[in-house]
């Protein structure tokens, strides 16, 4: 796989384009435009974009504000500030209305590296999903954000959009059919299920390899959509493979992994393991040694897969 724009690079050229074909919409970004990427709306709509500066509870406050009127507001800064510092407002003034406020946080889990844990958003879609009314979407590449942008663009409720730091592999080369709520089968397989998204979701493919090589057949999930998550892909995942890895770059708690695994108990219980951070806050490095050291790696997701078959 080729390496790509990061996913919060394609979430900025993309809301440009929405903003384009949508003079309703409108962008609310606290003095991290640059990071965030609304950047590229800013230049192109100044009139349509507003910065509040770095007061995330206020900026949640302007964008429901602003949904309330009519428009169709999206608002962005690092997940670990608009998920954790205006959870409140989150809660009381957009999910509970059920305003068309679109929350984008960017700089997730911990490959933004030497930034440190006070910036590393590891808890963000446990609390976007805690919301009710709330869409939560986790796209693993280029394409797959693009077509993400596009389709939230479309929904009149409140949603979370998680985007990362860094330059990820393009998993989907040709484009992908992306549609909220309905996970994406890369491969197929039938000794067990490989459920990912986001950055984890290369690794994933790259585990299959591997496990191939060892005469193991795995299929591969893209669940960009947390919620609401895909029963039916699920079950038949747990009923036809019979195991099932989850891996995500989340803590465990709350994550995709306990909204997977509620899922199986429900419809067809089986053995599982979970590739995801493990309680814990991470330290300042450079991305790709956190991400082996906090077991994050195409070799963690063969680790899992392996006890489960023994």
């Amino acid at each position: 796989m080729k390496l790509g724009k990061s996913t919060r690079e394609a979430f900025g050229l993309a809301l440009a384009q929405l903003g384009a074909a949508d003079p309703a919409l409108v962008v609310v970004d606290g003095d991290v435009h640059n990071s965030t990427r609304t950047e590229h709306f800013a230049k192109k709509f100044p009139e349509r974009f507003f910065n509040v500066g770095i007061a995330e509870s206020n900026l949640v406050g302007v964008a429901a504000g602003l949904a309330s009127s009519g428009k169709h507001a999206w608002c962005a800064s690092f997940a670990a500030f608009v998920m954790c510092n205006a959870y409140d407002q989150l809660r009381m003034s957009v999910a509970f209305p059920c305003l068309d406020v679109k929350v984008v946080g960017t700089h997730v889990g911990i490959s933004i590296g030497e930034d440190g844990p006070s910036q590393m958003g590891i808890e963000d879609v446990g609390l976007a999903c805690s919301l009710p009314n709330f869409t939560v979407v986790v796209p693993a590449d280029e394409p797959a954000t693009t077509q993400a942008v596009e389709a939230l663009g479309k929904l009149r409720t409140p949603a979370y959009l998680r985007a990362g730091r860094p330059n990820v592999p393009i998993v989907y080369e040709n484009g992908c059919d992306f549609r909220l709520g309905k996970a994406i089968q890369l491969r197929d397989g039938k000794d067990l299920t490989i459920i990912a998204n986001g950055l984890m979701l290369a690794p994933a493919l790259e585990a299959v390899q591997t496990l191939a090589g060892q005469g193991i057949a795995a299929r591969v999930l893209d669940m960009h959509t947390v919620k609401p998550i895909d029963h039916a892909a699920i079950g038949a995942a747990a009923r036809e493979t019979g195991r099932i890895v989850v891996a995500e770059e989340h803590l465990l708690h709350g994550g995709l992994g306990s909204v997977v695994a509620m899922s199986v108990v429900r419809q067809h219980p089986v053995p599982m393991r979970f590739v995801g951070i493990n309680d814990t806050f991470a330290e300042s490095g450079k991305p790709e040694e956190l991400l082996i050291k906090y077991g994050l790696t195409a070799a963690d997701i063969v680790k899992a897969a392996r006890e489960l078959l023994q």
